[in-house]
C-alpha cells in the first residue's frame, strides 16, 4: 500500500506528492461502526485566503490535510505567507507583504485560489491573479467576483489570462451578488473578505448562505471584523482599519459526512459519523429517510441504518439549504441500486454529469436528457476499472465500488485527495476492503 501520498513532516508546509495512485476496492462488505468527521474543506480554503488580511498569525484548528489545502498553502507561500503544520492545526503568518502575483500554475488547479484576489486588494492595494481552474463543472465565470470588487472602487482589467487590480483604499458599497443560477459562494467569500477592510459600510445582497460562508464570517469577526446578518442573504459590514491574528476551529465537512453516510447506505449497512452539525445536513438526511433509511441524530452524532431495500428518490441539487451539488454524484451511485427510478437534476452545475459514463461501466442503468439523469435501479453492480474525472465523481465511483461484486479499480484518485482526508482509512474503519495502490500495481 502506498501510504506516502500524504503531508509530512510537521513544521514546514508538507505538501502532497501527487503520485499516480488508484483505489482497489473489493466490494460486498457491509459497513458498520463509527467514524469521526474532519474539518470542512470549503470553509478552510477561504479562511486561508483571508489570512492575508491579518496583522498576526492565524491558526486554523482541525484544518483537513488535503491536496487543495496544500495547493493554497503553496500559493500563499509565494504571496509571502508562511504556512506550517503544528499539532494544533495549520498556522499562517504574513512575513512579506510585497508579493501580489498569484500564478496560473497553482490557481489553475483549484477555483478557490481565486479567493486571494479580494484580500490582496484590501490589504496590499494591488493584485495580479490568474483566472481560476478546478474541476470541470461547466461554465463558472468570475464576473460576479469582479463586479463586486469593482464596486469598492478597485480598478480591474484582464490581460493574458490574469486579473490585474489596483486600489489605494477600498470604499464601502452596496453590492448585489445575484447570479443566473443563484448566489455565488466563492464570489461571496471574495467580496466579504475585501469588505471587512473597506472604508465605511458595505451591504452585500443576495449573498450565499452556505454554512461555509457563515463560518468564514465568524472567522473574520473573531479577527476583529464587524459583520452582521450571517446566515441570511443580506450581509452588513462596517469596515475596520486592521484585523488581528486568531486561533479558530472551522465547522466539520458536511460533504465528507454525507459521503460517509451514503457509503454505509449503499452497502445496506449501519454507521455513525461523529463530530457533525446535523442542521447543516437536513436536506441529505431528509432524502435518505425518503429512500427508506433510518436516521438517528444524537447531538453531534448522525447514525444511518439502511438494512432494507432502498427506493428511488428524486433530487435536484440546489444552493443551501437544498441538497448540495457536491453530493449529487454520490446520490446517483446510491440510486443505481435502489428500487424503482430516480430523476437527478443539478441547478447549480447543470452539466455536472461526467460520472454517468463511469457508473454505467459498473452496470448502472442511467439515461441522460433534458438537463437531468434518470437512474433505473438495478439488482447488482459488477466490478470494473473506472476513472475518476473530478472530486465528487471520484467519491461516487468509490461508493459504487463498495457495493459492486468483485474488485473495482478507481484510477486518477488524486481528484479524491483534493477534498477527502484519508477517505480510504475512514472507510476501512467501517469495515470496507479498500486499499490505495500505485497505478502500475493494478494493471
Amino acid at each position: 500500500m502506498n501510504k506516502e501520498n500524504r503531508l509530512s513532516p510537521p513544521g514546514r508546509p508538507s505538501f502532497f506528492i501527487l503520485r499516480p495512485s488508484s483505489f482497489s476496492i473489493h466490494g460486498g462488505q457491509v459497513l458498520s461502526g463509527t467514524v469521526a468527521a474532519g474539518g470542512s474543506k470549503n470553509a478552510t480554503l477561504p479562511m486561508m485566503a483571508a489570512s492575508i488580511l491579518a496583522d498576526g498569525p492565524v491558526r486554523l484548528e482541525g484544518a483537513p490535510r488535503l491536496a487543495d489545502v496544500d495547493t493554497l498553502s503553496l500559493l500563499l507561500e509565494r504571496l509571502g505567507v508562511r504556512a506550517a503544520w503544528t499539532p494544533c492545526g495549520l498556522t499562517l503568518e504574513t512575513v512579506d507583504s510585497r508579493p501580489i502575483r498569484a500564478e496560473y500554475d497553482l490557481v489553475n488547479r483549484m477555483r478557490a485560489s481565486f479567493c486571494v484576489l479580494g484580500p490582496l486588494l484590501a490589504r496590499r492595494g494591488r493584485a495580479v491573479v490568474a483566472l481560476p481552474g478546478g474541476c470541470n463543472l461547466g461554465d463558472r465565470p468570475v464576473n460576479l467576483h469582479l463586479r463586486g470588487l469593482a464596486a469598492f472602487g478597485a480598478k480591474l482589467r484582464i490581460r493574458h489570462g490574469y486579473v490585474i487590480g489596483r486600489a489605494s483604499r477600498l470604499r464601502g458599497a452596496d453590492i448585489d451578488m445575484a447570479g443566473p443560477r443563484g448566489p455565488t459562494v466563492t464570489g461571496t467569500a471574495n467580496v466579504l473578505s475585501a469588505a471587512v477592510l473597506a472604508e465605511g459600510e458595505t451591504t452585500i445582497r443576495c449573498a450565499a448562505v452556505e454554512p461555509e460562508i457563515v463560518d468564514l464570517g465568524h472567522f473574520l469577526n473573531a479577527m476583529g471584523a464587524r459583520i452582521s446578518g450571517l446566515g441570511t442573504p443580506t450581509l452588513h459590514i462596517r469596515g475596520v482599519r486592521q484585523l488581528r491574528g486568531v486561533a479558530y476551529r472551522m465547522i466539520p465537512d458536511r460533504i465528507e459526512i454525507s459521503t460517509l453516510l451514503l457509503a454505509a447506505a449503499i452497502t445496506h449497512g449501519s454507521a455513525t459519523v461523529s463530530g457533525a452539525v446535523p442542521a447543516h445536513l437536513e436536506s441529505v438526511l431528509s432524502a435518505l429517510r425518503q429512500a427508506g433509511a433510518t436516521i438517528e441524530v444524537d447531538g453531534d452524532r448522525i447514525a444511518v441504518d439502511a438494512g432494507g431495500m432502498l427506493r428511488g428518490v428524486d433530487i435536484c441539487a440546489e444552493p443551501y439549504p437544498g441538497v448540495p451539488s457536491d453530493v449529487q454524484a454520490q446520490w446517483m451511485a446510491l440510486m443505481s441500486l435502489a428500487h424503482g427510478c430516480a430523476t437527478i437534476a443539478d441547478r447549480v452545475f447543470p452539466s455536472r454529469f461526467l460520472h454517468v459514463a463511469e457508473l454505467s461501466r459498473l452496470g448502472a442503468n442511467i439515461e441522460r436528457g433534458n438537463g437531468a439523469a434518470v437512474v433505473h435501479g438495478v439488482r447488482r453492480l459488477m466490478a470494473a476499472r473506472v476513472t475518476a474525472c473530478d472530486l465528487r465523481a471520484s467519491a461516487a465511483l468509490v461508493l459504487a465500488g463498495l457495493a459492486a461484486e468483485g474488485t473495482t479499480i478507481v484510477d486518477e484518485i488524486h481528484h479524491l485527495d483534493r477534498g477527502y482526508e484519508r477517505l480510504d482509512e475512514k472507510l476501512r474503519q467501517l469495515g470496507a476492503n479498500v486499499e490505495r495502490v500505485a497505478s502500475g500495481e493494478c494493471s
